[in-house]
């Protein structure tokens, strides 16, 4: 059992980790925007330059930084120079929304209980970074979004929430794709806004709210 988190005093402290577009920051943005939602972006951090998720957190006021995997020589001094960065703005929660850099050792070290990413599928069916292809090819019936607790592994990490989404007949990976972006939006929100005011504990692969 990891040490229980307590609620937040508000408003918590949220570091986002992206790598496109930002649609997913976006919300947490316009969710931090009411008082009550008890949490504030204080930096986002991406893997690469000339996206339009950094285009979003500069609009917003918001710090930013970049390291690219090629600007360093070994994948571990990428590791440590995004933990440091992250550890700069205390964050209370480190969210990745669409970052597609798995994180190494020192940065789950200093984040692991407090790191959270989302994944458009329903695990453990179908890790990876082609969730929706794989449960088209596969033939399910229900895929959907899941949001969990990152560690050591691909989407293996002890789960925070799941939603269910139906697979249609005549859906193609485009189709169910932005559909599962859908729910896994307001569930990203909805949970983040609700670990930071409830306070979490992770036991085993077990988490709970406070």
């Amino acid at each position: 059992m990891t040490d229980p988190v307590a609620p937040t005093p508000a408003p918590a402290r949220l570091v986002v980790l992206i790598s496109g577009s930002g649609s997913n920051l976006q919300a947490l943005l316009d969710a931090c925007a009411d008082p009550a939602y008890g949490a504030q972006v204080v930096a986002v951090g991406a893997d690469r330059d000339g996206i339009a998720g950094l285009d979003r957190a500069v609009a917003a006021g918001v710090p930013t930084f970049v390291h690219k995997v090629k600007d360093y020589a070994e994948r571990a001094d990428w590791d440590r120079a995004l933990t440091a960065s992250v550890a700069e703005y205390k964050p209370d929660l480190v969210i990745s929304a669409g970052f597609l850099k798995l994180v190494g050792d020192d940065f789950l070290a200093s984040f692991g209980d407090r790191y959270i990413n989302t994944h458009n599928a329903l695990l453990p069916s179908f890790p990876g970074i082609h969730g929706p292809r794989d449960a088209l090819e596969y033939g399910v019936k229900i895929t959907g979004a899941s949001l969990f607790f990152v560690d050591g592994g691909v989407d293996t990490g002890p789960m925070i929430a799941q939603v269910a989404v139906p697979v249609l007949d005549d859906d193609t990976e485009e189709t169910l794709t932005e559909r599962i972006k859908e729910v896994e939006r307001h569930q990203l929100v909805e949970w983040v806004g609700r670990l930071v005011r409830e306070g979490w504990t992770i036991t085993g692969r077990k988490v709970r709210l406070k």
